[in-house]
């Protein structure tokens, strides 16, 4: 037995499942796992707090009709939350926490369906303070208790044909904010807005738009980095920036890598 029939014999005799989806390649295929063992019993949920990407609930949105599972999109807005908007070393521990507190209260409607999640791993391995609140909270991670790493997540996500298996990763808008920079509504705008300039620019897929205060920094995929040679289209690029209010833009010759903004700011 392979770790993909696994994963989905990890749902056999579970009653109703709630599956949080992020819109990425790691709850996807633990979406799919539950559905096929499981039926309409597995039930999908997406949470919109505001500083998620609309390009992240489209994909949500996506994995769902390939699958066939029921989604459901629950909305609140994080940036009512004073812990989160602060922005420390623990705002992602305050996000997952808000984020269970809401999942939990969903399962009571659906037969206190248990809630996972789609960490991996190698997830294990990194700064990720957010994983311990899903964990306090009761939230599992069927992929880490098979014991599937990111590669074989994407390899069994494409044989599967689930489209988002070579999706880049992503996280929330408020990482690309440094710590100690109060999170606000008009920099997640900004950042997004930015963003998708830099995608479709540069034909970029990782990317990420930091924002600095007065100024950005841009980082794209390692293995993208060659599209930085193009120096008229870095020149429209800063331009169209600096429209959206940063006064400079910075290119980071060195490329994306999780966890580069993990400072706290004087």
């Amino acid at each position: 037995m392979n770790k993909l029939e696994q994963l989905i014999n990890w749902f056999d005799g579970k009653n109703k499942v709630l599956v949080a989806l992020s819109g990425g390649v790691d709850s996807a295929l633990v979406a799919y796992a539950s559905y096929r063992s499981l039926g309409h019993l597995a039930i999908a949920v997406t949470a919109d707090y505001k500083t998620l990407a609309q390009e992240e609930l489209n994909s949500a949105k996506k994995i769902c009709s390939e699958i066939g599972i029921q989604h459901i999109i629950t909305e609140y807005n994080e940036l009512d939350n004073p812990d989160f908007v602060k922005n420390d070393k623990d705002r992602c521990f305050h996000c997952r926490t808000q984020l269970a507190t809401h999942l939990i209260e969903l399962s009571k409607n659906y037969a206190n369906s248990i809630i996972v999640d789609g960490t991996n791993l190698d997830d294990l391995g990194e700064y990720r303070p957010g994983i311990v609140a899903l964990r306090e909270n009761g939230v599992r991670s069927p992929l880490v208790e098979i014991g599937l790493t990111k590669t074989e997540v994407r390899d069994f996500a494409k044989e599967v044909g689930l489209s988002v298996y070579d999706r880049p990763s992503n996280s929330c808008l408020a990482s690309r904010i440094p710590w100690g920079h109060k999170v606000t509504a008009e920099k997640l705008a900004r950042i997004e807005k930015g963003e998708n300039i830099v995608k479709h620019l540069l034909g970029a897929k990782q990317v990420r738009v930091r924002d600095l205060g007065k100024d950005a920094r841009i980082e794209i995929g390692q293995n993208e980095l060659y599209l930085l040679a193009d120096l008229q289209k870095i020149s429209i690029l800063t331009e169209r920036l600096k429209d959206l209010g940063f006064e400079s833009v910075l290119i980071d010759q060195d490329g994306y890598r999780p966890g580069k903004l993990n400072v706290i700011a004087d």
